[in-house]
């Protein structure tokens, strides 16, 4: 059995990995590789991500005091913003220490600002909570950055798809963007999917305001209305969606209401390591059922049941639907 000082050991060395991907993710964006290794690491064990989301709610708790308590508490002069990063955790403990030790965070409501980044692996679903109590729902393959300010609560889909409950605020409004468009709220439900061609926005309840590149260009979203943005920016007029269909994948399900083969196919491939391709014939046909997100291969084997095609696997491994 690990001692006592074996597991305290252990966890420290996984609070400093924190630690040091915090301050990574602070100072630049990550390469493609640097973004793999970091999503390896939170998927190793549970501990990894939840020291990481450690690390991110001290930081913004330093906002909550002013310089010269800070200063107090840390022992350490303020250093200039170059150096600033190095410090982070420590200066963010520390401060964590001493103000539950003396009440400080009575009372108050959130950070002045607070900024973040969240993401999810292949068959991954995660929900964050905000400081000002909205909720995010992550799909698979998704990653989110955020940054609360004083009069506005922002966030970038950057890739993926995510499902908001947004907290009433009129003084603070809540803006996704995603792609080329954006989506401004105070208080809501509602879904974003950023894919290579278009963002889509769904209400399950609510209202949303969804804005394209073009002046002028908004788009008033309420429940059970959904629109598209293009790569251009420009924005679909409103059109009648099914919220609980299209939000299924929060339960792990894939729902399709005669869905052509060919949407069916991008659907699928979000859930899978290689991509599903369809043939041209195929992808006219129609596909009405329910099945499990978590396991896209019993899909694949009940179609030939259901419709007239069979599969056949490509040089690359991955797999095409096709007529017969």
């Amino acid at each position: 059995m690990m001692d006592t000082r074996e597991c305290a050991c252990t966890r420290a060395t996984v609070r400093d990995e924190a630690a040091r991907w915090f301050v990574r993710l602070q100072d630049s964006p990550l390469s493609v590789e640097e973004r793999r290794r970091f999503e390896a690491w939170c998927a190793e064990h549970p501990e990894h991500r939840y020291e990481f989301d450690v690390v991110q709610g001290l930081w913004s708790a330093t906002d909550l005091l002013p310089r010269e308590r800070l200063q107090a508490l840390c022992e350490t002069p303020v250093v200039a913003p170059r150096r600033r990063s190095v410090l982070r955790y420590a200066l963010a403990a520390g401060v964590l220490a001493v103000a539950v030790g003396v009440g400080l965070f009575s009372g108050l409501k959130q950070p002045a600002t607070y900024t973040a980044e969240f993401s999810t692996a292949l068959g991954e679903r995660r929900q964050v909570d905000l400081p000002d109590g909205s909720l995010i729902e992550l799909n698979g393959r998704s990653v989110v950055a955020v940054r609360y300010e004083k009069a506005r609560r922002g966030i970038e889909l950057k890739q993926g798809e995510a499902m908001f409950s947004v907290e009433h605020d009129a003084s603070r409004p809540f803006v996704v963007k995603a792609g080329a468009g954006q989506v401004t709220v105070t208080g809501t439900w509602f879904d974003v999917r950023r894919d290579d061609e278009q963002t889509r926005v769904v209400v399950e309840a609510g209202t949303v305001k969804v804005q394209g590149r073009a002046a002028g260009q908004v788009v008033t979203l309420t429940a059970g209305r959904g629109t598209s943005i293009d790569r251009q920016g420009s924005v679909a007029p409103a059109y009648p969606v099914n919220p609980q269909a299209l939000t299924a994948w929060r339960n792990g399900k894939l729902v399709f209401n005669d869905a052509p083969l060919g949407e069916v196919a991008r659907e699928v491939s979000r859930y899978r390591e290689q991509p599903l391709r369809v043939s041209a014939a195929a992808s006219k046909l129609r596909l009405t059922s329910v099945f499990n997100a978590n396991d896209t291969d019993a899909l694949l084997n009940a179609l030939p049941h259901i419709l007239p095609v069979s599969l056949r696997e490509l040089p690359d491994g991955s797999q095409e639907i096709i007529s017969r």
